[in-house]
Order: structure tokens, then C-alpha cells, then sequence
């Protein structure tokens, strides 16, 4: 007889799940505590199971197969989808199919306990060899934890939005006959307080730190911050001496500016010391992000085996056989040889970035060799739109002679030659 453990979750998604908290911590932020909670449940069952042998199935709703499994696919465990309807009928259908599968009793949790334990999942399997039903009553009236010894409708004619969806459901079981025990109470975690008592690490916001390194961008700098501006993010200039109003346009447009020292690396890695945002993006001053971009951001990070992400590559060129080829060309060098550019805006989370070392700070190419480091401790995931950069560098020199030095640097780079050297190449050939 095998027991069957069911852990009921949403697909993280930013501005779907937790929106209670989304005015708190931002909508990826709320999205980020969902995720947090989901692995630390799963985490927490497999703890249990060391003593309480159960299989693990995760019924999630939102999302697409792919996606779940893409997210959880290293944890020992079954996914299914949750059917469509109330929360009753989700849950029964859910405890149906595992009965069909398993003949043991089966417990469902939910994902967003704030202090679940092992011993809950423990206590629960064990309680079921002697009664019918175990209910975990949470704080606010209802219960956390459902378990039964065999398939009964428990769920059936409950008002699931009133605060005594506990009462109601015990009313029930004595109704059918059925013995029960209730475990030791836990809370569900909807409110600030909460997440402040018992994960403060997850309050932190912003969810996004976008970093911009300029010098002399006038003409772009506040284009470009109204385009990243949203409740998840913050922006910080990194000024490399502009001797133009770029950094007083910064600072009206409601961005930190930090003044550094020359040198795009240099410039990123400053700025990215001084962010509080658990994902870093560096956006170059003349590349505007697609509607939507933290979401894609957000669900590129959800592939636990992606360290770097970039945006497909555009430019603002006008329409154009040659350059239309040139786009596809650095695209699908991005997928295949794993090798995107700076200017399709690269991020990170921001212990992965430190991990690497951050840009290595030289001349040139420090995206590539960012990239190539990257590489050799994860996979580089493209967002599915794309960063549109300015092609003001194609029609100043012409596409073939700038798509040739890009290569030619490109080449030279995963060669192994120096990029200070190529450095003097680069900057002569763009005069």
C-alpha cells in the first residue's frame, strides 16, 4: 500500500499570484515568494519522507506542462494539472486520481504555509492509520492540510471564501460517519507581518536592479529610464565623466547616478555593488526593452539551470534585406553557440553575477567574455522578445564594415586573444 503526497501550487507568474502582497513587494517580488514557498514545501516533503514513506505530486495551476516540469524537474516527484473549477473540486478530483493510482491514504498541503513542518506530513500520514479524516486547521478559519483513508466527497457544498471553512468541513465529516483528528495549526502567508517574521530575506525590493552605463547619452538617458520604470525595478546610472547633462537628466528622471571611473566593465560592476535588486539587468543607454520585459525576464530565471539571460537582438534600422540577415545571424548565434551581445541587455540573479567574478574589466568584449564564463556554469537563456538598440554605429560606418569587426572581435575573443589588444583594432576601425 502506497501512501501519496499532494502539494496544491500556482505557476509563478507577476501580477497572478500573491496578489495580496503585490503592493508590498511588487508584483515579481510576490511572484518570487511564490516560487520560494512552492520549492520549500517540496523541500519540507521530502524531509518528511525519510520517515513517513509517501509518493510526491505536485498539482499546479497556471502554466504549461513544459514550464512546470522545466522548473521542477530536478525534485523526485510526479506534476499534474489541477482541473478547472472551485477549490473543492480541484482538490477532489486531485484526491480521486492519486486513490486511482495508489492505494494508500493520500494527504494534500497546500504551498504558502509559512510554518509548515515535517512533522506536520508526519503526523498527518500516521493519524490516518487509526482515523478516517486529518484536517490541519490554519489560522484564518479554514485548514492547510486535508488527508483521507479512502475516497470521500469532504469538499462538496463549502462556501471556500468564508472564514469558517473548518467548521463547515467537520460539520461534514460527522455527517458521513467519519472519524477525524486535526494536527497542530499552521498559518497561511498573506500579509506582510508575516513575510517580515518569518522570511525576511524575501522582502527585500526591488525584485530588478537595471544598471545603465553612459557617457555623454544625453540624447537617449531618459528614453531609456522611462522605458525600465515600474514597481519591481530600480534604476541606476552608471556615469563614466559625461561632460554633457546626461547625469542631471538621470538624476531628474528619478534614477540614482553613480560616478565612476571610465569604462563600461568598470562603470557595470560599480553600479551592480551598490544595487539591492536580486536580479541585476544592464541595459546599454541606447536600447529599449520590449512591453512585458520583467514578466520574460522573470520566467527566463524560472529555468533553475539558466545563470545569464539576454533579450533577442534588433536594431532601429531602417527596413533592410542586409540587415534583417545580420539580426537573425546574432540571434541565432545567442541560441546555438550561446554567445548574445551587451546590447540585448544581459541579466543575472545577483548572487550568480558575483559568483562569476562580474564583467571582467577590460577594454573590450566584456559581455563575451561574461557570456563565455557563463557558459561553463549554466546555460544562457534568450527571452523570447527582443531588445531593440540603436543602429546608430551601423549607419555611421556602414552594416558590412561594422558586422565584420564584430565578428572579427567576436573570433578573436574565443580564440583566447587578449581584449585589451583588440581593443586598438576595435576603436580605429569605428573611428
Amino acid at each position: 500500500m502506497q501512501n501519496t503526497l499532494i502539494i496544491f501550487s500556482r505557476y509563478p507568474v507577476p501580477g497572478k499570484v500573491k496578489t495580496r502582497l503585490t503592493e508590498y513587494l511588487g508584483p515579481a517580488g510576490a511572484a518570487e515568494l511564490q516560487r520560494f514557498l512552492t520549492e520549500r514545501t517540496i523541500r519540507i516533503a521530502l524531509e518528511a519522507r525519510r520517515k513517513a514513506a509517501f509518493n510526491i505530486e505536485v498539482h499546479g495551476a497556471g502554466g504549461s506542462r513544459k514550464k512546470w516540469r522545466r522548473w521542477l524537474g530536478k525534485y523526485p516527484l510526479v506534476f499534474r494539472k489541477q482541473v478547472a473549477g472551485d477549490l473543492g473540486l480541484r482538490m477532489q478530483k486531485a484526491i480521486e486520481i492519486a486513490f486511482g493510482q495508489n492505494s494508500g491514504p493520500v494527504v494534500l498541503v497546500g504551498s504558502d504555509i509559512a510554518d509548515l513542518q515535517p512533522k506536520h506530513l508526519e503526523t498527518a500520514f500516521a493519524n490516518l492509520r487509526s482515523y478516517h479524516v486529518v484536517l490541519g486547521p490554519s489560522t484564518d478559519g479554514g485548514y492547510f492540510l486535508v488527508g483521507l483513508q479512502r475516497p470521500k466527497d469532504i469538499f462538496s457544498d463549502i462556501a471556500w471564501s468564508r472564514p469558517n471553512v473548518l467548521h463547515q468541513s467537520l460539520g461534514k465529516t460527522a455527517r458521513l460517519g467519519l472519524s477525524h483528528a486535526l494536527i497542530k495549526p499552521a498559518t497561511d502567508i498573506d500579509t506582510p507581518d508575516q513575510v517580515n517574521a518569518l522570511f525576511p530575506h524575501m522582502t527585500a525590493k526591488p525584485y530588478l536592479s537595471v544598471i545603465i552605463p553612459a557617457i555623454d547619452e544625453q540624447a537617449e538617458i531618459t528614453a531609456t529610464i522611462e522605458n525600465v520604470r515600474c514597481a519591481d525595478s530600480e534604476i541606476i546610472v552608471a556615469d563614466g565623466g559625461s561632460r554633457d547633462r546626461t547625469r542631471f537628466l538621470a538624476a531628474e528622471a528619478g534614477a540614482q547616478v553613480v560616478d565612476c571611473r571610465r569604462g563600461r566593465a568598470r562603470q557595470m560592476n560599480m553600479a551592480a555593488a551598490r544595487a539591492r535588486g536580486r536580479v541585476l539587468l544592464f541595459l546599454h543607454a541606447d536600447t529599449r526593452l520590449p512591453p512585458g520585459f520583467l514578466d520574460e525576464i522573470f520566467e527566463t530565471l524560472m529555468d533553475p539551470g539558466v545563470i545569464l539571460g539576454a533579450f533577442r537582438f534588433k536594431t532601429d534600422f531602417p527596413s533592410s534585406f542586409l540587415m534583417g540577415f545580420i539580426e537573425k545571424a546574432a540571434n541565432l548565434r545567442s541560441r546555438f553557440l550561446q554567445l548574445p551581445y551587451g546590447d540585448q541587455a544581459f541579466f543575472m540573479r545577483r548572487p550568480d553575477f558575483f559568483r562569476l567574478g562580474g564583467f571582467p574589466e577590460v577594454a573590450l568584449a566584456e559581455d563575451l567574455s561574461l557570456a563565455r564564463k557563463a557558459t561553463k556554469a549554466g546555460r544562457i537563456g534568450l527571452a523570447p522578445s527582443a531588445a531593440i538598440t540603436s543602429a546608430r554605429r551601423w549607419q555611421n560606418l556602414g552594416l558590412f564594415r561594422t558586422t565584420l569587426i564584430n565578428y572579427l572581435v567576436a573570433a578573436a575573443c574565443m580564440a583566447g586573444v587578449n581584449p585589451d589588444r583588440l581593443a586598438k583594432l576595435y576603436y580605429r576601425g569605428n573611428k
